[in-house]
């Protein structure tokens, strides 16, 4: 492999204890994308890959606004705009200051869930349920790229997934998830709720009534009756609703009726769209599909919006649960996202829009990116843990590099690390970062973090040990473990200072290893294995639990208050 600087490396920032880097790069090779080409009248899915989850769609005119769950990451909430519904450029994140909201001290898998996304004369609205940090909430915006407004609390609403009908009559209603009249039957048991909302405040009012008891068949046992929405057509009321929770039992479930207060009668065929009566030994399975909003296109084609998981083996998925899109076809006056035992097609026909060139998009497929940092912004896909209560990342003191200022606060807590990640999009992939960094003192360390909480999470990196710099592998990867060393290498003195690190992810086994930097454009690299073959599932949701993908990221840490 080729690794190059533009020129003899002249003029290089000194190696300081705040860890300074060069570019961050990314390639993603997964063999699915490889022996499912897509044909110019096709589109890839997913259309938004890696954690991307719970994604609510809507149209204004012929634009489309997408958004999706981000929990404890900040910003929170991105807004992603498409004309044709398969690219996807990102616009802004609804919480993007630490006064909205804050996520200080609360799990990765915490903060903000599923936000639904509406618009109505000229505003936009996004409702949202802030877990462990205030409740259900609404913001807004004459723009879908913000600014978003503060936070409006809404009260007396528990639950989560609320959303927002607008009915033809000016008349507005919020749904939710919440738990059931009385005592739940069985554990999972949960209600859809529905009450009236007064535009003019921006709170509920009125009754609040239950529209779904449990699901489409109480006597089943019908578990996690959630994320509503309401649509009309040809004079019926539609609610969509994900039933059976967000693992491989996950599906999506359709009811209607004449008045928008009910009763709702169950479409026969239902699930609309589920995975779970496919055979779990197929090639490239996709999994766990369900929590899907319909859109409505210019010309009247119907489309769905849902998340899906592509696992690895087993339930076992380190790419979290990612935005897929289908079409919608009518029968006999019901949306059918999927057919019964249809797998989840990664190749599909294109809507009937206008194909967007304009460029910009979010990536699909396999893909190679990188960050030289030479821009006076981060770009919009960097992700910080937690709320930042101050600026610990520097493109100006020295132009083309990436400067953390490192403070004592762990990856391993529940503090704000110093840590900027981007999504891990693939089961097979390659980041690479190169860093000049000298740590000052023992316990002081910076690197790259293959990442999914603060309990399971593997880092390669430089460090400082009885005053010797050494290269470590350092990994947490059970909920009650401590972290513990798997590899450490002890680094050449003259050259510890400038190094490349590198995480190989190949479904579930993780490679680390590092170079000293090339100092010559061309220079070839020669690579030394830290560890290879650290098994990787503890990434996945499946070990760790949660509803988070894993990320890959830079990370600063000093012993020193």
């Amino acid at each position: 492999m080729l690794i190059g600087c533009a020129g003899a490396d002249t003029g290089l920032p000194p190696a300081t204890h705040d860890p300074q880097f060069d570019w961050f790069s990314y390639e993603g090779r997964d063999a699915v994308h490889d022996e499912t080409a897509a044909k110019a009248n096709e589109y890839r899915n997913p259309i938004l890959q890696g954690f991307y989850p719970d994604p609510s769609v809507t149209r204004v005119g012929s634009d489309f606004y997408l958004v999706n769950s981000t929990f404890a990451y900040y910003p929170g909430i991105p807004v992603h705009h498409s004309t044709d519904l398969v690219h996807w450029r990102l616009i802004g994140h609804v919480i993007d200051r630490p006064s909205q909201l804050s996520f200080d001290s609360i799990g990765v898998s915490r903060g903000v869930f599923a936000p639904t996304i509406s618009h109505h004369k000229g505003t936009y609205y996004v409702l949202n349920t802030c877990v462990d940090c205030g409740g259900n909430f609404l913001v807004t915006a004459s723009k879908p790229s913000g600014p978003w407004s503060d936070p409006i609390w809404l009260r007396d609403i528990d639950g989560i997934d609320p959303a927002l009908f607008f009915d033809e009559d000016g008349r507005a209603y919020l749904l939710n998830n919440g738990p059931p009249v009385g005592t739940p039957l069985y554990e999972g048991h949960r209600a859809i709720w529905m009450q009236e909302f007064d535009l003019a405040t921006n709170q509920p009012v009125g009754k609040r009534t239950v529209l779904v008891n449990g699901g489409v068949d109480l006597s089943t046992k019908p578990i996690w009756i959630e994320g509503p929405h309401i649509f009309r057509k040809d004079g019926w009321y539609y609610l969509s609703a994900a039933e059976g929770g967000t693992a491989e039992g996950h599906s999506q479930v359709i009811l209607r009726s004449k008045d928008v207060w009910g009763p709702y009668v169950p479409y026969a065929g239902n699930p609309i769209l589920t995975q779970r009566d496919l055979h779990s030994d197929r090639p490239h399975p996709v999994t766990s599909a369900g929590h899907a909003e319909l859109v409505e296109t210019p010309s009247g084609e119907w489309w769905a919006t849902f998340l899906a998981t592509r696992p690895y083996e087993g339930d076992y998925y380190n790419t979290g649960r990612e935005t897929f899109l289908l079409p919608v076809t009518w029968k006999d006056g019901w949306p059918v996202i999927l057919a019964p035992q249809t797998a989840i097609p990664m190749v599909h026909a294109r809507p009937s829009l206008t194909p967007d060139t304009t460029g910009g998009f979010v990536p699909s497929g396999n893909y190679t990116s990188r960050d030289e940092f030479t821009d006076s912004t981060l770009a919009g896909t960097w992700m910080r843990l937690r709320t930042p209560r101050s600026t610990w990342h520097d493109l100006t003191s020295a132009p083309g590099w990436l400067t953390l200022r490192a403070r004592s606060a762990s990856i391993a807590t529940l503090s704000q690390p110093i840590f900027l990640a981007q999504r891990q999009q693939h089961a097979t992939a390659t980041v690479q970062a190169r860093m000049r960094y000298r740590p000052t003192s023992d316990g002081d360390k910076a690197g790259l973090v293959a990442f999914q909480n603060e309990k399971f999470y593997c880092a390669i990196i430089s460090t400082r040990v009885d005053g010797r710099s050494v290269l470590r592998l350092e990994a947490r990867t059970a909920a009650d473990s401590a972290v513990r060393v798997l590899a450490t290498r002890s680094l050449e003195a003259s050259k510890a200072d400038d190094l490349i690190l590198r995480i190989d992810a190949r479904g579930a086994l993780y490679d680390f290893a590092f170079a000293y930097s090339a100092n010559t454009k061309g220079d070839t690299v020669t690579w030394t294995t830290l560890i290879a073959n650290v098994d990787g599932r503890a990434l996945s949701t499946r070990s760790a639990g949660g509803f988070v993908g894993a990320v890959f990221g830079m990370y600063a840490y000093t012993a020193t208050p």
